[in-house]
């Protein structure tokens, strides 16, 4: 084999390389494939149902088998977890007016106009929680018939519709009660040791006995007469 040969072969195996390593690149860092594997890393487990607002960086997602909730923005570099029961209402906004929206303990208000174009759609997922209570996904934007061929507002509409008629079904089933946390009561303390017995004391000192002995013998003594 020449030296021309060689270098135009080892030329096709660096581009071969490279070309594979740029396609896996890619394929890992693809959007929907990152915001996926945020909502499986956040929920424990594969999301059961997940909707993602493509081009946005968005997406959320339902487990059923752990319970919980997730919402992710920034391709999947944030999340925010919450429990299923959490969930209190879903709405379908449409160039800034609430079109379709569902609510706990509400009876659902459908779609009851055909929307074929629109700027905006947008699905917004309200939840229990006062510090982030709602959590918007841009499902069409004006703009992106030019970035997407596979994509329109009626499409979009579609999948918001999917959307709310979960979460109807989700908001439909009993809250289970939460479990009030049983605070156990303190131990009670330590039992003090038992007293030693105390000493017995004498009645009367040996030293006084000496005494009291040596009284009587000088009792016994007869007086002498002088």
């Amino acid at each position: 084999m020449t030296d021309m040969a060689r270098l135009f072969l080892l030329l096709g195996l660096a581009g071969t390389a490279v070309t594979f390593l740029g396609s896996l690149a890619i394929w890992f860092l693809d959007e929907p494939r990152r915001i996926r594997r945020a909502l499986r890393r956040v929920l424990g487990g594969e999301p059961e149902a997940m909707v993602l607002a493509k081009g946005r960086g968005r997406g959320a997602g339902f487990s059923f088998g752990t319970g919980l909730a997730a919402v992710a923005w920034d391709r999947g570099d944030w999340c925010l977890v919450y429990r299923i029961d959490e969930l209190i209402g879903a709405e379908l906004v449409v160039d800034g007016q609430v079109a379709a929206r569902v609510y706990r303990g509400e009876p659902r208000r459908a779609l009851d106009q055909r929307v074929s174009s629109a700027d905006q759609i947008t699905l917004r997922l309200i939840f229990d929680d006062p510090r982030n209570p709602d959590f918007d996904l841009d499902l069409w934007l004006r703009g992106d018939e030019a970035r997407r061929d596979d994509w329109s507002p009626q499409l979009a509409i579609q999948e918001a519709n999917s959307w709310l008629a979960r979460c109807d079904a989700i908001l439909r089933r009993p809250v289970a009660p939460r479990l009030t946390p049983v605070v156990a009561p303190p131990p009670p303390p330590p039992a003090a040791p038992p007293a030693a017995p105390a000493e017995p004391v004498a009645d009367d000192p040996p030293w006084d006995e000496e005494i009291d002995d040596e009284d009587e013998d000088e009792d016994d003594e007869p007086l002498r007469l002088l």
